[in-house]
């Protein structure tokens, strides 16, 4: 064990390698007293997860201090020890309610999009090097932050997410129920529409084309269609329950293109829009606006972004759509900037232009608490 000893030692010296500073708070006694570096604490990087919790934390000169790994239980009372501080997060699972938890506490939270930390992750990609990168990053005067969320908020978003699950699974239980049926010579056309048209044919089939078996299989994806309805109906009139009860929300669905479940998750998501710069801002946030790629003298504008809230952009797409898709219809008065677009440009292109259009004009209203005014053709006048 010596010789081990001394190999160990030699290959450290030679490899230069420095172990890592590994301070922690230590209490008194009573377990309330903090040993003095613990009160030169200014900034924390916070790794947050599932059950273990990662603290990093520097003093006023950047120097680390503290070194710490937590188990949830012991987060609230750790943090309700130490003197207020700037605590920066990750935006990921559970941040916000942390970050509303630790507020209420005195400390100033600040929650970082996660792609904004990863470079700052030096080599291995471990819990105390997350909660470094965090503490490195939330420092940085440049740093673009997100707000913390209500809880109000959080369980608007929560029955658009339910919603949207629903719908995903209805979706695909319906292309289960078309391939089965498939198989015994059973089509119908394209919606959900056509379903029915599915279900009767089924009926109608004797035990020679539709055995009994898979009959019984098939009917039971069908009542599983009806119930997914039913459960997805009945989160959207929750959903439309808060829309009517909140302002800002029934000031959005004025909007064309914007219906109450589009005007309820923007308001969830975003509130009064005030952390954006300007309404270009907000649509490069959503994903709307075209992705660069500069270098030198040379420029090259491609295609949209998708970066961001995917949700809310594809929402705002889709109202985009059947605003593009009045175009077809006679005797529709349009503004004549939607008509000139719909003239030179692809329907999906000209619905993105749209959809970019809406979101500013969503931004302003939101973030100056102003109505809707509604465009007429004696403005073109």
């Amino acid at each position: 064990s010596r010789i081990r000893r001394i190999i160990r030692l030699v290959w450290l010296h030679l490899m230069a390698w420095t172990a890592p500073i590994s301070i922690s708070l230590q209490r008194g006694n009573d377990g309330s007293n903090i040993r003095r570096h613990a009160m030169s604490v200014q900034m924390i990087g916070l790794d947050i997860a599932k059950s273990v919790f990662q603290v990093h934390g520097v003093d006023s000169a950047g120097q680390p201090v503290l070194r710490k790994r937590l188990a949830r239980g012991q987060l609230a009372g750790f943090f309700a020890k130490l003197p207020p501080c700037i605590v920066g997060m990750e935006a990921c699972s559970s941040a916000h309610h942390w970050a509303r938890e630790l507020t209420r506490l005195g400390h100033e939270v600040r929650l970082i999009p996660p792609q904004y930390v990863k470079p700052y992750v030096k080599r291995n990609k471990t819990d105390a090097a997350d909660a470094e990168a965090i503490c490195e990053a939330v420092g940085r005067p440049t740093m673009r932050f997100v707000p913390i969320k209500s809880v109000s908020q959080q369980a608007v978003l929560a029955l658009h997410r339910t919603r949207a699950l629903l719908v995903r699974q209805r979706t695909a239980t319906i292309n289960a129920l078309r391939g089965l049926l498939g198989e015994f010579g059973l089509v119908a056309g394209k919606g959900t529409a056509r379903l029915e048209d599915l279900r009767r044919r089924l009926s109608q089939a004797d035990k020679d084309t539709v055995p009994e078996e898979a009959r019984q299989a098939i009917t039971s994806l069908f009542e599983h269609v009806d119930q997914l309805r039913e459960r997805a109906e009945a989160v959207e009139a929750e959903i439309l329950t808060w829309h009517k009860a909140n302002a800002a929300s029934q000031r959005l669905a004025e909007i064309p293109g914007i219906g109450p479940l589009t005007a309820s998750a923007l308001v969830a998501a975003v509130g009064n829009g005030k952390q954006f710069q300007s309404s270009r801002h907000f649509a490069a946030w959503l994903g709307l606006t075209p992705r660069i790629r500069a270098s030198g003298d040379r420029q090259r504008i491609g295609a949209i972004s998708k970066g961001g809230d995917r949700y809310l952009r594809t929402l705002l797409i889709h109202g985009a759509r059947a605003l593009v898709g009045l175009t077809k219809r006679p005797g529709v008065a349009l503004r004549p900037w939607l008509a000139a677009l719909v003239g030179r440009r692809p329907i999906p292109v000209a619905a993105t232009a749209v959809a970019h259009k809406t979101a500013r004009i969503v931004w302003a209203m939101l973030s100056r608490e102003a109505a809707y005014r509604p465009w007429t053709p004696a403005m073109a006048a």
